[in-house]
């Protein structure tokens, strides 16, 4: 069917306005494109939101009906209105409805809601692309498709899965523990995963084993290092060989344990023994390049190399994926096109030459099941391949582009060749070992080298030569030293490496990763330390009442075989009823057993956890966590300073928590020049100094500063407060611009800082004897900050025409104008914010903070002021300039 008196080819509908705009470039003006910003239509997010006819249903408050087929209840968002009238508008001038939306589930089903809404009496077509270019635009227009109803059931089912999921669960967590908590199908599967990590290191108890390190110097002054790995041709034990919880041998190690005495004796010994070479191996690898970025890949490599979240990388990725620099970024998927593999291997053979091209394409195949929502892997779009500097990138955008760049090139490079040596030194019965590597033909590591997920691994790219020797060349012994090692608790998760584990274990999919991450530190399950992701005590509370009550749910096999059946419903091969049927109704189904478990849930005991070795409780309270214990039949309590993680926890911390709770503000003494005294205080982020008593009407507070976790609060005395007190001291001037250098303690601990830069300290250097050089050194280290890129540009503000923004900050989103930074309501779909949304949040927040408004007339008017007064003062310049001529 075609539209009468047409005016445009086609309306053309795609997700974001950055996309609009790009396309309809593309496009040219015979088509109109336009952005749906997301989502038209979803579940009621909350009451107000459901149609007055159906409030009184039983099911409403779910928003699924439960007892008719597991039917949605779909609402337009008040702010889409307007949106919705227009596409329909713009619809009567068209002669077609291209859908153009996101080649993922998600975009499949916003399209498919775009048709139910508008009911085009036009032929619908469905456009997909992995890249925004203009051949890619052009070829996609030329072949499109039909909306893919299995696709869009896939979507529906998984979102009415995770609501009946949320929504049944979470009122459960708010009457046994806290209100606000929430419980998601991935989400709470993420936070066991921390929360096991966690226990394993509560549980883990330490080992100390001892080994030699020798310098050793060769005949023509080569010197290199040589670890003692046998003694009497028995294997020395490493901390493998410790079993974890115990902290003992394992029963099957057989190694030799040396402790600090026999490695000194042995020491003693061996430094007047002859020490020689007795055997040399030599062996040669292949590495093979690893495959192109497909999502979680990516998030991971952001992370370990350049510090970004897996949000932040998604919201780079997009902007870069909107403005044509690369393909579509949420793809599982690790094919490449034969135009993108011959693109690739010209630009390699122009950059490098010949040599580091592999000797023919290379193509990978991934794990993924669903080969029709991911068609290729992340790549620079086009087929120039070209670099950032080509493109004029700057900032993030330029340093995650060089990495999916050179993750790309390396793909089709030629394998590197390795050498690694390994010498044995022998003297007398003691055996060391030392190992070198060369990089014999570096191949793919020309253009990029994979990072790791284990902190204490660095990266092999460069060579660790051993000085030429040949069998039974002597060898002398110039240093020997005793070095002891502690084995190590199970290291915490990083975003990095709790998305492989995620993706390992078959849980979520690449596209929810970043919200994933997102929501289960906004809701308090988590806190970031550094790069580690933290279980708090909520989310321990949490994980053992879902683990006690509904193992399954957060059982990991069971939540990818959810993943599975939503694989096979968007393949065909499953249909969602009998699956939803399944897994919400009949005697097994979440309702009755949430019904059933209700009343047996002790909320005292949901939100008590208690710790071996650790004669306290610790409860999971309103205003945060605390500890418990009975003493002379009294109930005793202390707060947990915020900082504290649930493995760090033990009865020495616990007693000094007391103690500092029963004394109360404890005086030190006198500040000798204020004349004030000096308190001991503790509070929700742990122990503190306060110089003079609290004065509501006084107009400054009195001054604070932590206590750092090396000294004991219940020891410190007046001349190490006094010193704390006076911080931030001044460590010098820096030996660049001679600025001044200072060292802190803030609310992320201590720190270093100069000209805006900051870098906290090492657990052994001291803040209160940090030297320049160290601090200087340190900062080196620290990250310069940029000016932060807003996510999305919303409008001009009415008043002021200044351009209000998104932007991420440490505690989510947030719309910032002028100094006015407002935080976005969670759950809040970032696309979908409208002008007026922002504005009501920034005039909110202006009246919180007291910020008076002022209007466009009186600024223009002030301006006008300001002009007068500088032409009256111009000419009276003038004058004055005459008189005295």
């Amino acid at each position: 069917m075609v539209a009468k008196n047409s005016k445009y080819k086609a309306l053309v509908i795609v997700e974001s306005p950055a996309k609009a705009k790009k396309i309809g470039g593309f496009l040219g003006s015979d088509y109109m494109v336009r952005a749906s910003v997301g989502h038209v239509r979803d579940l009621p997010a909350k009451a107000a939101d459901i149609p007055a006819k159906f409030k009184k249903e039983s099911w409403a408050t779910l928003g699924v009906n439960t007892e008719k087929n597991f039917e949605p209840l779909y609402v337009v968002h008040p702010d889409k209105k307007k949106l919705v009238k227009e596409l329909k508008d713009l619809l009567s001038d068209a002669q077609e409805l291209i859908i153009a939306t996101d080649e993922d589930r998600e975009g499949e089903s916003i399209g498919w809601h775009l048709v139910q809404l508008l009911e085009p009496k036009v032929t619908v077509k469905r456009m997909v692309f992995s890249e925004i270019t203009k051949t890619a635009i052009q070829e996609a227009i030329q072949n499109t498709r039909q909306i893919n109803e299995d696709l869009v059931e896939a979507q529906e089912t998984r979102r009415v899965l995770d609501r009946l999921y949320g929504y049944t669960l979470s009122p459960l967590l708010w009457k046994k523990i806290a209100r606000g908590l929430s419980a998601g199908r991935v989400q709470s599967v993420a936070v066991r995963l921390l929360v096991q990590r966690e226990l394993e290191r509560l549980a883990f108890k330490s080992a100390s084993y001892w080994d030699l390190k020798a310098e050793l110097q060769t005949e023509k002054e080569g010197r290199f290092e040589a670890t003692l790995y046998s003694l009497d041709d028995q294997k020395l034990a490493s901390g493998k060989d410790f079993d974890e919880t115990t902290g003992k041998l394992k029963e099957n190690a057989k190694v030799l344990l040396l402790n600090e005495e026999q490695a000194n004796a042995l020491q003693k010994r061996l430094l007047e023994a002859p020490w020689s070479v007795s055997e040399i191996e030599e062996r040669f690898s292949n590495r093979k390049p690893p495959a192109p970025f497909i999502t979680s890949s990516l998030q991971q490599e952001a992370n370990r190399k350049l510090g970004m979240t897996a949000r932040q990388t998604m919201q780079i990725a997009q902007r870069l994926y909107e403005n044509g620099n690369i393909t579509y970024m949420r793809t599982d998927s690790v094919s490449l096109s034969s135009e993108a593999i011959n693109a690739a291997r010209g630009r390699i053979k122009d950059l490098y030459g010949d040599d580091y091209l592999s000797d023919s394409p290379r193509q990978y195949t991934g794990k993924s099941k669903n080969a029709q929502e991911a068609h290729e892997a992340i790549r620079p779009a086009g087929t120039e391949m070209k670099t950032p500097e080509e493109i004029g990138l700057s900032g993030q955008e330029f340093k995650l582009y060089s990495l999916i760049w050179k993750r790309t090139m390396a793909c089709q490079m030629a394998e590197a060749r390795l050498k690694f040596l390994t010498l044995t030194i022998t003297a007398d019965e003691a055996k060391f070992r030392a190992t070198g590597r060369q990089v014999v033909f570096p191949g793919f590591f020309r253009a990029y080298v994979e990072g790791s997920d284990d902190p204490e691994a660095a990266l092999d790219d460069s060579d660790s030569m051993l000085p030429e020797v040949h069998e039974n060349e002597s060898l002398k012994c110039s240093q020997l030293d005793p070095v002891g090692h502690e084995t190590k608790p199970p290291a915490r998760f990083t975003e990095a490496s709790l998305v492989r584990k995620l993706e390992e274990e078959g849980v979520g999919r690449p596209s929810t990763y970043a919200s994933i991450l997102s929501t289960i530190q906004d809701r308090g399950y988590v806190r970031k330390d550094s790069n580690q992701l933290i279980p708090t005590f909520t989310a321990m509370a949490v994980t053992r009442l879902l683990e006690e009550n509904f193992p399954n749910l957060v059982d990991t096999q069971f939540t990818a075989g959810m993943e599975q059946t939503l694989d096979d419903i968007s393949n065909g091969q499953a249909e969602r009823l009998p699956y939803l049927g399944q897994f919400y109704g009949g005697d097994n189904g979440l309702e009755l057993r949430v019904k059933a478990r209700e009343e047996q849930i002790d909320p005292r005991k949901a939100c008590t956890l208690e710790f071996t070795g650790l004669n306290s409780a610790v409860r999971v309270g309103r205003y945060g966590p605390y500890l418990e214990k009975e003493e002379g039949g009294e109930q005793k309590t202390a707060s947990l300073p915020q900082e504290i993680s649930p493995a760090d926890v033990n009865e020495e911390l616990a007693a000094k928590l007391f103690e500092l709770k029963e004394r109360g503000p404890q005086s030190l003494g006198i500040h000798p020049e204020e004349g004030l005294p000096i308190f001991v205080l503790s509070g929700p982020f742990g122990p503190y100094l306060q110089l003079g008593e609290n004065d509501p009407d006084a107009e400054k507070k009195p001054k604070r500063v932590s206590i750092p976790k090396n000294i004991d609060p219940t020891k410190i005395e007046l001349e190490t407060a006094l010193k704390l007190i006076e911080l931030p001291r001044t460590v010098g001037q820096h030996p660049e611009d001679g600025k001044v250098v200072k060292a802190g303690i803030g609310r992320f601990g201590p720190y270093v800082q100069h000209s805006g830069k900051y870098k906290g300290l090492p657990k052994d250097v001291d803040v209160l004897y940090v030297d320049l050089h160290t601090a200087v050194e340190l900062l080196k280290l620290a990250r310069t900050k940029e000016a932060p890129k807003p996510i999305r540009e919303i409008g001009k503000h009415p008043e002021d025409e200044e351009m209000i923004g998104i932007f991420e900050g440490r505690y989510g989103a947030y719309v910032k104008h002028g100094k006015i930074n407002a935080t976005i309501p969670k759950d809040t779909d970032l696309e979908s914010i409208t002008l007026a949304q922002a504005l009501e949040w920034i005039e909110a927040k202006a009246a919180k903070k007291g910020v008076k408004k002022k209007s466009a007339k009186k600024k223009a008017t002030k301006k006008k002021a300001k002009k007068k007064s500088a032409k009256k003062k111009a000419a009276k310049k003038k004058s004055t300039k005459k008189k005295s001529t």
